[in-house]
């Protein structure tokens, strides 16, 4: 039957139907080939009735709708802006908005006033917040635990900045105390050599020596006998240490006064070409030491 055909095409596809149209098989009348588009109709008194319908007849401080049209400014425009608000002027347009509000607020505003409703918070006037204390109390955990990562971050800038700055002051300490000891050795190494006779890089050591010991006070302080050994030595006398009486002090040992370079060494002048005679210094022989002996006798 008819009904059946036409129920069968159209289940099928849009392939299928064009396959179907061009063996034939479709018989006119199912398919309508449009040649133009449908006019849009704009149906006026059919929205003003629909309008009319759901339309409800309340009071203005039920509805409180205010169409009116801008405000006036005050201050006087151009003559382009008085024609028209240019649609791409974003200035323009939002300028606009304002001034129909601002109309409508002062239209509404007596009207409100005369029908007695209140247009002002109250003092005593508390909204409900939008968020929970919880989720506040968590937001604020939140950020506290963000500003200690930061300062926690900060002071480890800070301290690897330290750090970097301590070995910096360390390796170059290290540095001029290498560059002190090997001028001192160079200088010990002249002098020995007898290529100089100054004794000064010995000096400098003896005041830089003097000048670490007098650094602290508290280094000063401990200098000296405690009052255990003080009261001992008043108690049983202090005759002076015995032994080991003759042997080089500090003090002495720096004391060079009575060193003689010229003489030091065998190397005065004079000495290189007189090999042949006998030193100064040199040990008088057998026979003359028992000469000596037998005169003394």
């Amino acid at each position: 039957s008819d009904s059946e055909s036409g129920s069968e095409d159209s289940s099928l596809s849009d392939s299928e139907l064009q396959e179907a149209f061009s063996r034939g098989d479709l018989k006119p009348g199912l398919n309508v080939v449009l040649e133009e588009r449908p006019k849009r109709r704009n149906d006026t008194n059919g929205l003003k009735q629909c309008l009319s319908e759901f339309k409800q007849q309340l009071a203005w401080v039920e509805r409180l709708d205010v169409t009116l049209g801008q405000a006036i400014d005050p201050i006087p425009q151009s003559a382009s802006s008085k024609d028209g608000v240019d649609p791409e002027n974003d200035f323009q347009r939002e300028m606009s908005f304002y001034r129909q509000a601002q109309a409508a607020v002062l239209e509404a505003l007596p009207r409100l006033r005369k029908l007695q409703v209140p247009t002002r918070r109250p003092d005593d006037y508390f909204a409900e917040m939008a968020k929970s204390d919880q989720q506040m109390q968590k937001i604020r955990q939140k950020l506290k635990s963000k500003q200690e990562a930061m300062e926690r971050s900060e002071k480890a800038k800070q301290l690897r900045a330290m750090r970097k700055y301590g070995k910096k002051v360390q390796t170059e300490i290290l540095q001029k105390r290498q560059k002190e000891k090997k001028n001192m050795l160079n200088a010990v190494k002249k002098y020995q050599k007898g290529l100089s006779d100054k004794l000064d890089f010995l000096d400098e050591e003896q005041t830089l020596s003097q000048g670490n010991k007098k650094g602290s006070a508290s280094q000063q302080i401990k200098k000296g006998p405690n009052a255990k050994r003080r009261y001992k030595n008043q108690k049983f006398g202090f005759g002076g240490k015995k032994k080991g009486s003759k042997w080089n002090t500090k003090e002495s040992f720096n004391d060079v006064s009575s060193f003689r370079p010229n003489v030091a060494h065998n190397k005065g002048p004079g000495k290189a070409g007189k090999r042949g005679k006998k030193a100064l210094n040199k040990r008088p022989g057998k026979r003359a030491r028992q000469k000596m002996k037998n005169r003394a006798r």
